[in-house]
């Protein structure tokens, strides 16, 4: 990846070696910096959507107390600009080359990270919401500006907009509200070397949901990061059935809002 670094990042690693490792799809760039300490820097320009720094850093710093995240070491913005730094935490991202050649570890090991999260970080004390009402409120934003299903994954266009608006518009019933990561994708969980749970990252929409928001996205990326067929260790790590209805609903609705 070869992106010129940004002059604040530059300016914030000193001495330190600088390494781009992740370009979201937006736009966000999140670098390594190693010196002294090993730090991460994400960048984004200002008023990028869906990408707000300020967010993460007030999440990882409420998480933080009861749950192994990154630590906010510094938060900024400018008027073109806004950027994080956290220090590292231990452990390597479960899309590492090395999980992709043990899938099933991966799996588990994502399954058994969600347990622990929606386990430990306390719902009732949570001043954040990713509920659905929230995110119903974000798909209807998009509707409005023309997005449709030439926008969405390959396996929802067949829907159609009307039906596709309709099915949202009707979530099934709550199973069980619990703080969820917001982004459970595969590259957000951390393991230690043996395959264990280590920790996790990119918390910017941490927010009081179903669980089964957050075990939809894990699974989907599980497909996307590793090929079918790995979602079946999620569930055991995480110690549930799968619930069809529910994984295809929050699918849908991670794709439209």
């Amino acid at each position: 990846m070869s992106t010129e670094v940004p002059a604040v990042i530059a300016e914030l690693a000193g001495d330190d070696t600088v390494t781009l490792v992740w370009r979201n799809e937006l736009g966000g760039l999140t670098y390594r910096l190693d010196g002294a300490v090993v730090r991460y820097a994400k960048w984004v320009a200002a008023g990028t959507p869906e990408i707000d720094l300020m967010a993460e850093a007030e999440r990882l710093a409420w998480a933080s107390r009861w749950v192994a995240v990154p630590p906010v070491l510094e938060h900024g913005t400018s008027p073109g600009e806004e950027w994080l730094v956290t220090a590292a935490v231990p452990g390597t991202s479960a899309v590492n080359e090395r999980w992709r050649g043990e899938p099933e570890v991966a799996a588990r090991a994502i399954g058994r990270g969600l347990r622990l999260l929606h386990d430990t970080l306390p719902a009732s004390a949570c001043p954040y919401d990713w509920s659905v009402e929230r995110r119903l409120r974000r798909a209807r934003e998009r509707f409005a500006d023309g997005e449709g299903p030439d926008d969405w994954s390959p396996e929802h266009r067949h829907l159609g907009l009307d039906e596709a608006r309709a099915i949202i518009e009707r979530p099934p019933p709550l199973d069980r509200p619990v703080v969820c990561h917001g982004d459970a994708c595969v590259p957000n969980t951390l393991l230690h070397d043996d395959g264990a749970f280590a920790a996790h990252v990119d918390l910017g929409s941490l927010g009081v949901a179903d669980r089964w928001a957050d075990l939809a996205v894990a699974a989907w990326s599980l497909d996307h990061d590793f090929g079918p067929g790995h979602d079946a260790g999620l569930y055991e790590g995480y110690g549930i059935e799968p619930d069809p209805v529910r994984l295809a609903y929050y699918r849908l609705l991670w794709d439209l809002a």
